[in-house]
């Protein structure tokens, strides 16, 4: 971690050397730490300390974007030097209208000392706990556990300054049998938040479970889908048609459904970077501040998320604070997705249930139809049968080929609790509940 003033002292003397139109700097540091393990053993600790730079050059409508982690006063030199060359090869883009101006973005408190300075000795012990059971068990655990600490600073040469520090700290298992795994995850940005122990059994539990998994014919079933399940659709609903971008180009799902109902009224998702129940990042890769955007209320679609390129194509539109990162052809995209708990525990989803399926996660996910909202993917570490408001047996993993927003309307019942749920980008952090879903389509099976 290099503090604030250090990344602001690096990106104004970016901004110093910069001669092109406009330029935009972003300096981002990460301390990073990995304690990693298969086969029921600890097999590698690894610690990363590295800070970014990258410069985005406007001439005229030109834009040329370069990196680079050197810090010296000759490397930031060049790499501006870089940038403008890119640049001045680039065609103009007619539809670019200027980077952002400044706007003061509320400060988020998502820094956790503990977290940043949490060391191997700690994370082998939560590990051991795991690996304990597992061996007791007779079966074979891997997974990781890891902390970080990172920092973001975003400024331009049209005043913005936009400083952030954050910490996460992820666990991840998976324990396999013979015949049979078990999948348990957490996250959260405060390291005590964690309990490696519970990790452990509820991905030991699965194990045991699923041992000897049954088939079943594909078909329409009710399913109860945690929390990971849910986030995956979750996330791909955003990726495939929440920003703008998506809807300018004729692509997403929301075209010609503003005001409409897309999915059943128990349904509302928002995006909100402030949310410290996620992973916090109060502003985007331009310093723009994100703003809390309503997108699905109660099944009803409302908004999608904009940043400075996308917004300057409407009229009357603003970024909302939903920049990735220089160079982007994917435009804006919301990366702090909540969708609105319920209220029934998985238990009473389970013993209302007169027959379906309890899926743990989806794998090899993939989209098939980004406007349908069609999803492929495989059921894994852990799917049962449910007969009479009870599981009966373990199934062979199954695969789906599901519209979301189809699933999503035939919503019998939410979890009343939220689970924050780390995906591959720190900066992305997705918040859902369980599920209860009737005619959940599945096409076929494992052997």
């Amino acid at each position: 971690m290099l503090g604030e003033s250090r990344l602001a002292e690096i990106a104004q003397r970016v901004l110093r050397e910069a001669k092109a139109d406009q330029t935009e700097v972003m300096v981002a540091a990460t301390d990073s730490h990995l304690t990693r393990f298969a086969v029921n053993t600890i097999h590698q600790n690894v610690s990363e300390t590295d800070a970014t730079v990258r410069v985005r050059s406007i001439l005229g409508r030109k834009t040329g974007v370069a990196s680079g982690n050197e810090l010296s006063e000759a490397a930031l030199r060049k790499l501006v030097r870089s940038a403008e060359t890119v640049a001045s090869f680039q065609e103009e883009n007619p539809e670019f209208g200027s980077l952002p101006g400044p706007k003061q973005a509320q400060k988020v408190d998502a820094f956790v000392e503990r977290t940043a300075e949490y060391a191997p000795a700690e994370r082998a012990r939560g590990v051991e706990k795991i690996l304990s059971m597992s061996r007791k068990n007779h079966l074979d655990a891997a997974g990781a556990f890891s902390t970080e600490a990172n920092e973001t600073y975003i400024a331009n040469s049209l005043g913005v300054s936009a400083y952030h520090r954050g910490t996460v700290a992820s666990i991840v298992t998976v324990i396999m049998g013979a015949d049979s795994s078990g999948y348990a995850t957490a996250a959260s940005i405060d390291v005590a938040d964690l309990d490696p122990e519970a990790v452990g059994r509820i991905a030991v539990e699965k194990a045991l479970s699923s041992k000897n998994p049954t088939p079943i014919e594909p078909g329409e079933y009710t399913v109860i889908l945690e929390e990971a399940a849910v986030g995956d659709m979750l996330f791909f609903l955003g990726w495939m048609g929440l920003g703008a971008l998506a809807v300018q180009e004729g692509r997403s799902f929301m075209n010609g459904k503003f005001g409409e109902r897309i999915t059943g009224e128990k349904i509302t998702i928002w995006d909100d970077g402030a949310d410290p129940r996620g992973l916090p990042l109060p502003f985007d890769f331009e310093g723009v501040p994100k703003q809390k955007v309503t997108l699905i209320e109660k099944g009803v679609a409302k908004n999608v998320v904009y940043d400075s390129f996308t917004a300057g194509r409407e009229k009357g539109k603003t970024s909302t604070g939903h920049s990735l990162p220089a160079p982007n052809t994917a435009g804006p995209i919301p990366l702090n997705l909540f969708m609105a708990p319920g209220t029934a525990t998985k238990e009473e989803m389970l013993a209302s249930t007169k027959r379906g399926i309890w899926v743990t996660r989806f794998h090899y996910t993939n989209i098939l139809h980004p406007v349908q909202t069609i999803l492929t993917g495989m059921t894994r570490d852990g799917t049962y049968l449910i007969e009479d408001g009870k599981i009966v047996r373990p199934l062979r993993n199954l695969r789906f080929t599901q519209s979301i927003l189809e699933a999503f309307s035939n919503i019998e019942a939410l979890g009343k609790n939220l689970v924050l749920l780390k995906d591959e980008w720190n900066s992305v952090g997705t918040c859902a509940p369980a599920a209860k879903i009737r005619n959940f389509r599945f096409t076929g099976t494992t052997d």
